[in-house]
């Protein structure tokens, strides 16, 4: 949630050229409306904006239980807004002007920690993805997959053994609403399976017809790791 368009968009860039999908609001009652209604990894959420402040969206999700982590963004640096962000809830502070690598970074952070522990590799047979060096390994040797590819990659290996539709695959990695008549989400599957899987080796993502994708399930020494 950012008000200012212009940075707004400059940092939605840099967030999807890493790989998230982003949804952008510039008003707070949207803002508050979506992250009641959709499943979010992580929030940012500017104090000073149209409608419900920053702050105010905080205090109403955490007095509803909702842990998703939320980093505050604000212009301004007193010491009492950002102990009242964090006292209501919030997981990390930024203040304006920031460099987007700082924070993907602390997104990457909040996210670990909300995991429950100091979680940073996904592992499935012979393929370990680092969820914070972003490189994935296929049998220890290095593949390099694109940020939309690593993407997929990571929501399916999230979710071992659990379906997803083509309509929430799109959805969460590429931020679009799914238009039937498209192949996006089955092009970038098979460009995974190019690159991960070899011939006479179990499937990685299983393909359950008339429905959507899978990562396999895991098997017992298929664990994630810390």
């Amino acid at each position: 949630m950012e008000d200012d368009k212009k940075l707004a968009g400059l940092v939605r860039k840099g967030l999807e050229t890493q790989g998230f999908a982003v949804d952008f609001c510039a008003n707070g009652d949207d803002a508050y409306a979506l992250a009641t209604t959709r499943a979010y990894d992580a929030l940012v959420l500017d104090i000073m904006v149209p409608g419900r402040d920053g702050l105010s969206i905080l205090r109403n999700l955490r007095e509803q239980r909702l842990t998703v982590p939320i980093v505050l963004v604000t212009a301004r640096s007193a010491l009492n807004e950002r102990l009242e962000g964090l006292n209501l809830g919030a997981d990390d502070y930024l203040t304006k002007p920031f460099y987007v690598d700082e924070l993907i970074a602390r997104l990457h952070a909040v996210t670990r920690r909300a995991a429950g522990s100091s979680l940073t590799l996904l592992q499935n047979g012979n393929v370990t993805v680092n969820l914070v060096s972003r490189e994935t390994l296929r049998s220890g040797e290095a593949v390099e997959l694109t940020a939309r590819e690593f993407a997929l990659l990571t929501y399916l290996l999230r979710s071992p053994g659990q379906t997803f539709t083509r309509a929430q695959i799109c959805e969460h990695v590429w931020n679009y609403h799914f238009d039937p008549g498209t192949n996006l989400v089955d092009v970038y599957v098979q460009r995974l399976r190019r690159k991960l899987e070899a011939p006479g080796e179990p499937s990685l993502i299983e393909t359950i017809r008339g429905v959507g994708y899978r990562a396999r399930a895991a098997a017992p020494a298929d664990k994630t790791s810390s």
